[in-house]
């Protein structure tokens, strides 16, 4: 089974279609309800719902999804046929279009079985497949759909001084370049405040697209990275320090102590990371989307308002 720890939650659908064929006559008696078994459609409707429930038990490598919504829709056709479409809603970290294909199949497999007597052999299923998905990836992107750079600063005294390794820096680097984004920068300072200012200042020239800090967004007496960045962002976007601590602190109860903070100075997105690998990794996951749409935004490409006009 696919491990999906790491990815963010979201609204996700998937519809699904597949159509039985019967002779013309059996149309009369799903319109009329009167098979031999019961009513058909409302049954087939209700093996349907169960069936996108019960996929994880069917299938072996899905994942046991919390449903918010199935819809289960026909189109019957006087020359024989009814048409089956199956839409299926949950707010996770993964898909749902085997719950879909999996509702329309078990809904064609009902009305088969119910059919039977009045049928038998002239049955066929056919044309099962998936329509539409939504959420996720597939909706929100995580990587640039432009020509986007970033600089990444590693705050700690250890590395600076030699006697550590960046693991952290390097990590969050090295996952920008995944998301086709371009490092401007990379550097290592000591935990003081005057050279951050410094290259803060030096890189905010340079109009890099995107400036993360690593750590120093603790409550150390030496975590003093916020208190420099703070006041170079004029437009706070706290939503998405909101999202990062919300998403770290399902996965590590720690995340409540971060101070970080995220804005706009120009059209520089400024984002304070925690210092841990795992930490900044899973705020750079979570946020990954909305910071993509964020430049979407200051590109004019979408809302028709710039951003950039805020300084």
């Amino acid at each position: 089974m696919k491990n999906i720890t790491a990815k963010p939650e979201s609204l996700r659908s998937a519809r699904a279609s597949g159509t039985l064929h019967m002779p013309a006559e059996c149309i009369t008696l799903l319109r009329e309800r009167r098979t031999q078994k019961g009513d058909a459609l409302e049954i087939a409707r209700a093996a349907a719902i169960l069936g996108a429930k019960r996929t994880w038990e069917l299938l072996p490598l899905c994942h046991q999804l919390p449903l918010t919504g199935v819809r289960v829709d026909y189109r019957l056709e006087d020359t024989g046929q009814v048409h089956i479409e199956v839409e299926v809603e949950v707010i996770a970290a993964t898909g749902v279009e085997m719950e879909a294909l999996t509702a329309v199949a078990v809904a064609g497999l009902t009305l088969y079985d119910m059919l039977k007597p009045h049928a038998g052999k002239a049955l066929q299923i056919t044309d099962i497949r998936l329509l539409e998905k939504r959420g996720g990836k597939s909706q929100y992107q995580r990587k640039a759909q432009r020509n986007l750079s970033a600089t990444v600063i590693v705050l700690s005294d250890t590395v600076a001084a030699g006697t550590a390794k960046d693991q952290a820096g390097i990590a969050v680097t090295e996952r920008l370049e995944q998301a086709e984004i371009e490092i401007a920068g990379y550097e290592v300072l000591a935990d003081e405040p005057s050279q951050l200012s410094g290259r803060l200042a030096y890189w905010l020239a340079q109009r890099v697209d995107i400036l993360l800090t690593v750590g120093g967004t603790g409550v150390g007496p030496r975590d003093r990275t916020v208190e420099t960045v703070e006041p170079l962002i004029k437009v706070p976007l706290a939503g998405i320090v909101e999202t990062a601590r919300a998403y770290g602190q399902r996965r590590m109860p720690y995340a409540m102590l971060s101070r970080a903070v995220a804005g706009l100075s120009g059209g520089t997105l400024l984002f304070t990371l925690p210092g841990s690998t795992r930490g900044a990794l899973e705020c750079l996951e979570a946020t990954l989307p909305g910071l993509m749409h964020v430049f979407e935004v200051l590109g004019g490409s979408r809302h028709g308002r710039d951003m950039r006009g805020h300084t």
